[in-house]
């Protein structure tokens, strides 16, 4: 009888897929990963987020250790959720992981990411980087908007006396103060005008940093990039781009056609003005094109509203749940404001349970739990685990705020422990991180800290607050909401603000 072919070659076949299965799991194994649950086909560990995935990541983290490897999608993403492993990140390996990963959301609106925030590592970068920071954010270029920023903290504080003992919501009158800054810091005027009771360029602005902080499966599965066209995220992003890139448009040219030659004495030059100066001056290696300034600017509009008002709302929020913590900032700044009519920038040096109070809600509550990704440029060795290039990493900053092992009793609102700590939040200390560190560090700390101080001293040196219909502080709703990058209460604050007679 014949001997059928295929009973040899079959048996060889799956002797040979054997032994490439075999060798490939040897190699893998022989690669020591950090520790990683359990994962889906195709999604990976995307179903774990969540729809808060600052907190999913902080109790993943429990299970499997402070520096963990997930995979969303096809992309191996690493979580850090200790100072220790974020050190190895942002400090010892900080140029590895200088990259940002690609996304195409940011390709979008910021004009192939020419920005400063998402653009990858290399030149170009570096360039835009020492623009911001030696030019635009400098903290000599910050002193110089001081009388815009006491100018509109006045202007908040009367608005809030015109409702006196009536409810506020807090959170409309900080998202009110700081558009207002930063928009005559960087384009030199307001945008006050009102379409159907909303700002038009607020709104714009919002859905810029919601998209920013959107997961776009496509850039995970790419063959599921088609499911953007049918839950509306393409057309979302396509309108925002337009109405940003229009919005961009009128203000270069304002700029352009205006005469900046002689500024009135004692007026800063805005951030458009700054980077028109720059472009004709061609200080760069490279001619700075019109959508780079566009994408910088983007990026101050984008950075220096969502965040700086998320942060104000939710130290104000603390102070109403603690009202011991209240009444001891409000005795220390009516104490350094005695006499005077208002609290001024240079009072700010002696407020030393405010910087407390800031740091303190900046610990619990960082307006970005997660900072921007960041991607591997290169092979490393992080705590003995090898990470292969081309890897993401995300530091889940709000765990490490709340770690156990760093902060005493981590889920109390305690500005104290900040009164005899020299732990700083402009990236040399790791325990406390909400600007980022390393060369991704956010260059607008200076800017967005200056802006928070004097509109949370004046605040507390104007009126008394308390929460309305005889809420009590530890009833107040705590539930986060996420909004891209950033987190918001859920619902806006609203509070009784009745003015002081000191």
């Amino acid at each position: 009888m014949a001997f059928p072919w295929y009973s040899l070659v079959v048996p060889v076949l799956i002797f040979i897929l054997f032994l490439h299965q075999w060798f490939f799991a040897t190699s893998h194994n022989q690669k020591k990963l950090p520790p990683s649950p359990p994962k889906l086909p195709i999604l990976g560990h995307l179903h774990l987020l969540g729809p808060l995935p600052h907190r999913a990541l902080q109790k993943l983290s429990k299970q499997h250790g402070p520096l963990m490897l997930l995979h969303f999608g096809s992309k191996p993403v690493l979580i850090a959720s200790s100072a220790d492993a974020a050190c190895d990140i942002m400090k010892t390996h900080d140029l590895v992981f200088s990259n940002r990963p690609k996304s195409s959301i940011c390709d979008r609106i910021l004009y192939g990411s020419k920005d400063v925030a998402f653009c990858p590592y290399g030149e170009y970068w570096k360039q835009v980087r020492s623009i911001s920071v030696l030019h635009l954010l400098s903290n000599k270029r910050v002193r110089s908007f001081r009388d815009i920023r006491e100018e509109e903290t006045a202007n908040m504080i009367q608005k809030i006396k015109q409702a006196s003992s009536s409810v506020i919501d807090l959170r409309d009158v900080l998202s009110s103060l700081t558009n207002n800054v930063i928009s005559r810091v960087a384009s030199g005027r307001r945008y006050d005008e009102v379409e159907g009771g909303k700002n038009t360029k607020t709104t714009v602005l919002g859905a810029l940093a919601e998209l920013l902080g959107t997961v776009n499966i496509g850039d995970y599965i790419p063959w599921l990039d088609w499911v953007n066209k049918i839950n509306g995220l393409d057309n979302k992003i396509e309108k925002v781009a337009k109405e940003l890139d229009t919005f961009m448009e009128e203000v270069l040219d304002e700029h352009m056609t205006g005469d900046k030659s002689e500024l009135p004495n004692g007026k800063a030059k805005d951030l458009v003005d700054v980077l028109l100066e720059i472009q004709k001056q061609n200080v760069t290696d490279f001619p700075l094109q019109r959508d780079s300034l566009k994408a910088i600017l983007l990026d101050m509009f984008g950075a220096g509203t969502e965040t700086t008002y998320t942060t104000l709302e939710w130290t104000m929020t603390e102070l109403l749940r603690h009202p011991k913590a209240m009444e001891k900032l409000q005795n220390e700044v009516r104490q350094v404001a005695e006499g005077k009519p208002e609290v001024t920038e240079d009072d700010l040096g002696n407020l030393h349970y405010l910087t407390a109070v800031i740091k303190e809600s900046l610990r619990l509550h960082p307006p970005a739990p997660l900072l921007v990704p960041r991607e591997s440029r290169q092979d490393v060795k992080l705590k003995g685990y090898q990470i292969a290039a081309g890897t993401q990493a995300i530091v889940n900053v709000w765990a490490i705020g709340r770690d156990p092992l760093l902060w005493e009793n981590p889920d109390e609102f305690r500005p104290e422990r900040f009164l005899s700590s020299a732990i700083d939040f402009k990236g040399l200390h790791l325990e406390l991180i909400p600007f980022g560190a390393g060369r991704r560090g956010c260059p607008g700390i200076t800017f967005a800290i200056a802006v928070n101080e004097i509109a949370l001293a004046r605040l507390v040196h104007k009126f008394d607050f308390a929460l309305p219909d005889g809420i009590k502080g530890e009833d107040l709703d705590m539930t986060e909401a996420p909004a891209g990058l950033t987190v918001y209460r859920k619902s806006p604050l609203l509070a009784v603000a009745t003015p002081c007679s000191c």
